[in-house]
């Protein structure tokens, strides 16, 4: 298998995404995931930029990175000086990585309008910086930024800065999509052309996504002779982003059978996708190829049945060889293949011709036409199998709640708060608590808890971890059925309950209520 060298500049290229936010810790915890993960060049920023990066490089001398090169970034040289005296550069052997990306203007429009100075003065900057940086023992990828609009432009300029980096000792000419604009069909044409121009050269490809096609880019460079890949994790990255390397990687590895990583590693795409989705605060994409949620969830009757049979009837590949696996996704949509692999996959028994399986399906159709969903809701799903088998015994009975609301002005702002006061049987004793939270729904959270955790330890380690509301007829106004999907949280393991009413109060109290009787459930609190 042909090697493609993998380059990540997440922490780079897509820091610069709008919302996205990394602290130091951030940086150093997503360099070591990108690390175990296999990337071999990792892009860790500018030293010399910003404090938080000089900060990010040295941290990583005291503790390296066990298999992947980290990269500093940088541009060429300053118009009016040396690369010798240029004190970005200083900060760039300061960090003390051996290799070094240096980025250089490749369209004269740049050179004139955006640095300001002339054809050869650019030339120049390019030879001059690549040949310090050379003189002090370090590795040179050189960016050409904006490549392809320069090439389009003014091919024998764009031509030009690429043999000079290349003559000044740079080992590897990276060809940027910098504004994303450019096609599958015009990057294979002009890779071609350079290939042809530069034989003996390593060329890599930079793709953004403007046009949405950042990932075919990329896949027509390699296929034109790139052999190394620059892109981010979930594709994240300014404007539109960059080549997303959760699908890259299993395009170039799985599809078109090149080296990158090991299978093992690429077992743990989704994990790393996930893990760099929470470090950055953004929400994971659920259908994001490969490593989203429902990347390989089935929700048709008729991929179901046929996927039980075979997988390879809905599926291009193995979920497991990303890390990721099959999920039966059930709604009104559903049939019987639906609701007897989403009860086996939670363990409960249903068979085909079992009465139970019918009742189960027009259940759940009844209460989607309520305004229930269960496709987000998979404990409300397993709930709802259990009542039928005659399994669910719940923890406590309901007797009556009250909430009451209080909101005052305080300074600028306002200050509010919520008391729940609930009324419940548990084990035969009727017990009256009441709690306070920040909300309605938090202060009957801790009231139900209160009044559980005597007989049911076990609820004090559930954590209330999402909250979303859907109002489901919007002409209603305030009296607008609502569905509330309550995400609950015990260690690693997580769960969804779903709860329908025209009161928001009672739809919330309906998703706390199951929640808490699923995770109970879960740890074998309840016997059934």
């Amino acid at each position: 298998m042909e090697r493609i060298w993998i380059y990540d500049t997440t922490l780079r290229d897509g820091a610069q995404r709008e919302g996205l936010s990394l602290s130091l810790e951030d940086k150093l915890q997503i360099a070591h995931l990108l690390d175990q993960l296999g990337v071999p060049f990792i892009e860790g920023g500018w030293p010399g930029a910003n404090p938080k990066d000089v900060q990010f490089f040295w941290q990583l001398q005291q503790e390296p990175l066990t298999q992947a090169q980290l990269v500093a970034f940088c541009s060429t040289r300053r118009p009016r000086t040396t690369a010798a005296e240029d004190t970005l550069l200083q900060g760039i052997l300061a960090a003390g990585t051996p290799w070094v990306t240096v980025f250089g203007k490749s369209w004269d429009l740049h050179v004139t309008e955006g640095l300001g100075t002339t054809l050869t003065q650019n030339l120049d900057m390019i030879a001059d910086t690549v040949t310090y940086l050379r003189s002090q023992h370090r590795h040179v990828l050189y960016d050409a930024e904006h490549w392809f609009d320069g090439y389009q432009a003014n091919p024998e300029y764009a031509l030009a800065t690429l043999e000079t980096a290349y003559t000044a000792g740079a080992e590897w000419l990276v060809l940027c999509d910098t504004n994303g604009g450019t096609l599958p069909h015009q990057i294979t044409e002009i890779v071609q052309r350079v290939k042809a121009h530069f034989p003996q050269a390593q060329i890599g490809i930079h793709t953004h996504n403007d046009s949405g096609t950042a990932v075919a880019n990329a896949l027509a460079a390699v296929q034109s002779g790139a052999r190394m890949v620059q892109g981010t994790i979930n594709g994240y990255g300014e404007r539109c982003g960059n080549a997303n390397l959760c699908t890259l990687i299993p395009n170039l590895q799985l599809k078109l059978k090149y080296d990158c990583i090991t299978p093992a590693q690429l077992t743990r795409l989704v994990e790393v996708s996930r893990a760099v989705s929470e470090r950055v605060n953004l929400a994971p994409d659920d259908h994001a190829p490969y490593v989203g949620l429902s990347a390989f969830a089935h929700k048709g009757g008729v991929h179901v049945s046929a996927v039980g049979k075979n997988p390879l009837t809905y599926e291009h590949i193995q979920p497991e060889q990303v890390g990721n696996q099959r999920r039966v996704v059930i709604s009104e949509h559903s049939g019987l293949s639906n609701i007897i692999a989403k009860a086996q996959e939670l363990g409960l028994p249903l068979e085909r011709t079992h009465p139970a399986t019918r009742e189960v399906l027009q259940r759940l159709k009844d209460l989607e036409g309520q305004g229930y969903q269960f496709e987000a809701a998979e404990a409300s799903f397993a709930l709802l199998v259990r009542q039928v088998l005659g399994q669910r015994h719940p923890p406590f009975v309901l007797h009556g709640f009250q909430v009451h609301c209080q909101t005052q002005a305080q300074g600028e702002g306002h200050w509010s708060s919520s008391v729940a006061t609930i009324k419940v049987a548990v084990e035969g004793q009727e017990l009256l608590t009441a709690a306070e939270g920040n909300g309605p729904v938090s202060a009957l959270d801790r009231a139900l808890r209160r009044a559980l955790e005597t007989f049911y330890p076990q609820v004090r380690d559930f954590h209330l971890s999402d909250y979303k509301v859907r109002v489901l007829d919007g002409q209603s106004g305030a009296a607008a059925t609502t569905r509330v999907l309550v995400e609950f949280t015990h260690g690693a393991h997580r769960w969804t309950t779903v709860g329908v009413s025209s009161n928001i109060i009672e739809a919330s109290y309906q998703a706390v209520a199951e929640g808490l009787e699923y995770g109970l459930m879960q740890t074998h609190a309840l016997v059934g």
